[in-house]
């Protein structure tokens, strides 16, 4: 696999929910997996920093010739992708604008809570979308920065303690404004859905953004008449830090064992 695959990067371990989406919407792609998992979190360094290592990111894989690229990352979608895309001969797609329209289609009183990395929120970039599109919805945005690190650590069971005491902590601010919709508006969020849905409680709707992602990349490959047209795709993932840890943790998420298709690269390279 060395040319025409879809290219998929994330900070670490999240970008896994774009992923999956992927291979089941387009279970013929070739897909390359990226996580910066060295250098993980993103959500926490500079706007400086984050530009630096997305430029890096894509650098790698452009090795592979990749007809699109997805940043599956909140946080570099916020605050590098307006910076970055342009440098590229392929098209570059993150995860905000697809997410917002669809909080802004589900959403029934207005109200759609956000939830991400500091970087992300501070960027405020969902809500630029949402009011453009939307522009009688309210919004309330909270960072969460203990996520990142409690799923790439593998808290990731549903009611782990160390994890429900972050979402009580955090959301705890949600709940008065009573959103009936809130956008994970960071990959790895949705791999903890289950206890955050437990939590804000059964109306409230959660936006997967890898998931809605993955549909813009789909539908913009078929535009571009780019699908592949072979039986069935390859996947591999390249870490920039442990293989065994992301062999575990990857396998439990994608439901699959993935042990033996995980490479380690020095991203400091590109």
């Amino acid at each position: 696999m060395k040319e025409n695959a879809i290219g998929v990067f994330d900070s670490g371990l999240g970008g896994l929910t774009a992923m999956k989406e992927l291979c089941r919407l387009l279970p013929r792609e070739d897909i390359v997996y990226f996580g910066d998992t060295s250098r993980v979190p993103y959500g926490t360094r500079s706007p400086e920093t984050i530009i630096r290592y997305t430029r890096q990111d894509l650098n790698f894989l452009s090795e592979f010739h990749v007809k699109a690229a997805l940043v599956a990352c909140g946080t570099i979608s916020a605050v590098a992708l307006d910076k970055v895309k342009d440098e590229y001969p392929f098209p570059v797609i993150g995860v905000i604008d697809s997410a917002a329209r669809a909080a802004a289609r589900c959403s029934e009183n207005g109200r759609i809570g956000i939830i991400g990395t500091p970087a992300t929120i501070k960027s405020g970039a969902y809500e630029r979308i949402l009011h453009e599109i939307a522009p009688q919805c309210r919004t309330m945005s909270i960072a969460c920065p203990l996520f990142v690190p409690l799923v790439e650590n593998g808290h990731i069971e549903k009611n782990d303690p160390l994890i429900v005491n972050a979402i009580e902590l955090y959301l705890s601010q949600l709940l008065p404004f009573r959103p009936d919709t809130v956008i994970l508006g960071c990959t790895h969020y949705p791999i903890i859905a289950h206890t955050i849905g437990d939590y804000v409680g059964d109306n409230v709707r959660l936006i997967n953004p890898g998931r809605e992602a993955a549909k813009t990349v789909r539908d913009m490959l078929n535009v571009r008449g780019l699908l592949s047209g072979r039986e069935t795709g390859s996947h591999r993932y390249f870490v920039s830090d442990s293989i065994e840890n992301f062999e575990t943790l990857g396998g439990i998420f994608m439901r699959r064992s993935i042990n033996g298709e995980v490479h380690k690269i020095d991203i400091e390279k590109y």
